[in-house]
């Protein structure tokens, strides 16, 4: 037992003292690199942003089957000379689209689209080394935070996916009578490409905060409107690989005046009995008739998203859903304009790059609802 104490005593006069505890018990751990993570991770971000861009003006400039064979590490280096240049040139020369399509393109010719499909290679091998360096990097040096690991892995693996998947794509269209690459394959890869890049934007978004910001944030989650969020995304999700089919098969340049097709509801060629199913894929009427429609559903629930998110009691996410219906209302605009101007590179690749910010977009206004912004009482 202690001591009597006088009245006249200071308050803790003669205790031992304490230490002073020195932030919350969610940060007292191993915090890891979680900036140069997040920096590493914006960088991955913009590399994967050029390359859907490039793959974009590889698909416009019809370069994507220039290169016949796949060397992931002995075709980093491009033809060496004449006589490389030459046993290149006689391998397109031997598959379809140059025998029905391109039949007595010059060499200079050649060269031309076989620098786009190259430099669309090498991009993807500069994202997994950069990737790689990265990821090894911080795992050596033990600077990777609590549970992040499988995390970042996981984009490696989705990367390496992506390769395979890309060459997947090309070798449809190096045989039989294909003049390009299968669009449902092509799809595929678009649609993997956006997959990666909305891990990669949702990773960077969580490092941004600390954990106990975020878990903080999470008391105050709108559960409804994150949903209405997820299924904005996958809404345009969707609509993203439809464009892929419309890419795959040239479907934009088939139909160009608005809203009517040739003067009519739907094309004249709506559904040719002999595809079958194969309409969906390989109708240019069809599917462009389809992405059509889909983006104007995918505008009617963007207004009822918007109109919901500008209820939230939260600056931070009111802004962002009106964000990304401007986006989506930008890129319908930029839809029609495509049709309208033949589906020409310099309108599409914009129309492309557009999906990508309004993919991101939608993506942190749901990350936002999720994860709300602390603001005074003012607002």
């Amino acid at each position: 037992m202690s001591g009597k104490r006088s009245i006249f005593e200071e308050v803790g006069e003669g205790e031992v003292k304490r230490g002073v505890p020195k932030g919350g018990m969610i940060d007292s751990g191993r915090r890891g690199a979680r900036g140069a993570i997040r920096i590493w991770l914006m960088m991955l971000f913009a590399l994967v942003v050029v390359m859907i861009a490039v793959g974009g003006l590889t698909r416009l400039t019809d370069s994507g089957l220039s290169i016949t064979e796949w060397k992931p590490v002995a075709g980093a280096l491009p033809p060496m000379g004449a006589e490389a240049w030459a046993e290149e040139f006689d391998k397109y020369r031997s598959i379809p689209e140059y025998q029905l399509q391109n039949k007595g393109m010059s060499l200079s010719e050649f060269q031309f689209i076989y620098w786009w499909e190259w430099g669309h290679r090498q991009l993807g091998r500069v994202i997994g080394l950069v990737w790689a360096v990265g990821f090894f990097g911080f795992l050596v040096t033990l600077k990777i935070p609590p549970g992040w690991t499988k995390r970042l892995f996981l984009l490696g693996v989705l990367g390496g996916a992506q390769g395979a998947i890309g060459w997947w794509m090309v070798s449809s269209g190096l045989e039989g009578e294909m003049l390009d690459v299968a669009s449902y394959r092509l799809a595929t890869h678009l649609g993997l490409a956006f997959v990666i890049l909305g891990f990669i934007a949702w990773y960077a978004m969580l490092l941004g905060r600390e954990e106990r910001e975020l878990m903080q944030a999470r008391r105050a989650r709108e559960a409804k409107l994150f949903g209405l969020g997820t299924g904005w995304l996958h809404f345009a999700f969707l609509q993203i690989l439809i464009g892929a089919l419309v890419a795959g098969i040239d479907a934009g340049r088939s139909y160009t005046d608005w809203p009517l097709m040739a003067g009519g509801f739907l094309p004249p060629d709506f559904w040719i009995p002999e595809l079958g199913l194969r309409n969906f894929f390989e109708n240019p009427g069809l599917v462009q008739f389809i992405h059509r429609m889909t983006g104007y559903l995918l505008l009617a629930f963007g207004v009822m998203v918007w109109l919901k998110g500008r209820r939230s009691a939260h600056a931070a996410t009111r802004a962002a859903f009106s964000a990304a219906f401007i986006a989506l209302s930008a890129q319908v605009v930029l839809g029609i304009v495509t049709v309208r101007y033949v589906a020409a590179w310099q309108v599409a690749i914009v129309h492309q790059i557009m999906a990508v910010v309004l993919w991101v977009l939608i993506l942190r206004a749901r990350f936002l609802a999720q994860y709300p912004r602390a603001q005074s009482v003012r607002g």
